[in-house]
């Protein structure tokens, strides 16, 4: 609900501004160049790259399931403290493959993506209707069966520690804002951007809650907890050993189209940053035969693998995550501005519940982000870090950069 809350918001920003840096235009043109900027640093220094590497490292780990030679115990390499194992390299492979195919064309990318959509959608589907007609799943593991569901804690901690979970959830929901990054090359974008970002948050949500009820049908929370592939654990009890390893398979396919949703729509940003002169220059540039920001994805791919390598792209994506959600609250207010700013520019979809749900979203984030500052005050401090340390670029390059923006 706070997701959607925020999405209706920028929904009215996409289709105020239907080009593609999605929220990056949307924050330059409430607030100017340099927190734009900074939102823009904060993706390719750790959001992005992150959370391709995470992605592909996590679909390999699944497809270890399948074939255990990938399995993540199998050490590679071990140097300077950084572990390499078979998973991480089967993970660097698909950085490789994304990056390769998203820049000799957006159809083939957006073809990549759509199959493998549809094919995770499809395999979700049928564990959910098979797991609660056939599954030998049972009913009594939805009653706590005394559990503390309050963990113990006073009303005030309670809602802490629930702060605190929710850094997982609005990163497991932060894609929804993906189809702004890439809304130059979508068709009648001030229409089907709004739409994309709305029927996306539902139809996640209902997956999430559907994939999350069948786990909870096999076997309850305790033993939810214990897994760290819980969709295979879960296949395995309602079905058989024998199916599970399909279902390993469809979780591998869904953090791979996820990490291609996220090259795909990523490298955009970077376009727009470099077009305005504030970011490599060669990145401005749309390669002539393919019409893709070559350079930029490439430079994306690289990055994803660094952190790959690394293995602290999870450790930073939580730094990060923090000020990916106060960029989302500013950009919520920056709607409020725009209105008061830019009344002239056409909305061809004017935000649902304004100012009352766009109000609660901001609140609701503005609490969550001071209760993560308090809470989690190392993530925060290296978090700040993080995107403070793209002002000494920032000045370079708008001293030296000529924007190339048509």
């Amino acid at each position: 609900m706070i997701s959607l809350f925020g999405c209706v918001a920028f929904a009215e920003l996409g289709s105020m501004f239907p080009d593609s840096g999605g929220q990056y235009v949307y924050l330059r043109e409430a607030y100017g160049d340099l927190v734009a900027f900074l939102y823009g640093w904060m993706l390719f220094s750790v959001a992005n790259g992150g959370t391709i590497a995470a992605l592909a490292v996590a679909s390999a780990t699944y497809m270890g399931q399948i074939v255990p030679v990938i399995s993540q115990q199998h050490v590679v390499l071990s140097v300077l403290g950084i572990t390499l194992t078979r998973a991480h390299v089967v993970g660097l492979l698909l950085i490789v493959v994304l990056t390769y195919v998203n820049v000799v064309g957006l159809r083939w990318g957006a073809l990549m993506q759509n199959v493998s959509t549809w094919t995770k959608f499809a395999a979700m589907a049928a564990f959910v209707v098979l797991g609660f007609t056939i599954g030998k799943g049972h009913w009594s593991n939805f009653n706590p069966h005394g559990v503390n569901l309050t963990l113990g804690l006073s009303p005030g901690a309670f809602v802490s520690a629930m702060g605190i979970g929710l850094i997982a959830v609005f990163w497991a929901y932060d894609g929804w804002v993906y189809i702004t990054w890439v809304a130059g090359e979508v068709k009648e974008p001030r229409r089907n951007v709004p739409l994309a970002m709305v029927l996306g948050i539902i139809v996640v949500g209902v997956i999430y809650m559907a994939m999350n009820a069948t786990y909870i049908y096999a076997m309850p929370l305790s033993e939810v907890a214990k897994h760290e592939t819980i969709a295979h654990a879960a296949a395995a009890v309602l079905f058989s050993p024998g199916a599970a390893v399909w279902l390993s398979a469809m979780i591998s396919i869904s953090c791979f189209s996820a990490a291609a949703t996220c090259t795909l729509s990523g490298a955009r940003v970077c376009l727009a940053m470099a077009q305005d002169g504030v970011f490599f220059r060669s990145m401005a540039k749309v390669h002539p035969k393919w019409r893709t920001p070559a350079l930029g994805l490439i430079g994306q791919g690289l990055w994803a693998a660094v952190l790959t390598l690394s293995g602290r792209y999870d450790q930073l994506y939580t730094y990060v995550i923090y000020g990916m959600v106060l960029s989302y609250t500013l950009t919520v207010i920056g709607l409020f501005i725009l209105r008061w700013k830019r009344p002239d520019i056409p909305r061809p979809y004017r935000c649902a519940g304004y100012p009352w749900l766009p109000a609660i979203y901001v609140l609701a984030t503005a609490a969550w982000t001071l209760n993560t500052i308090i809470t989690r005050p190392t993530e925060a401090f290296w978090g700040t870090t993080i995107v403070l340390l793209g002002v000494p670029g920032y000045l370079y390059w708008k001293r030296s950069g000529d924007a190339v923006r048509p």
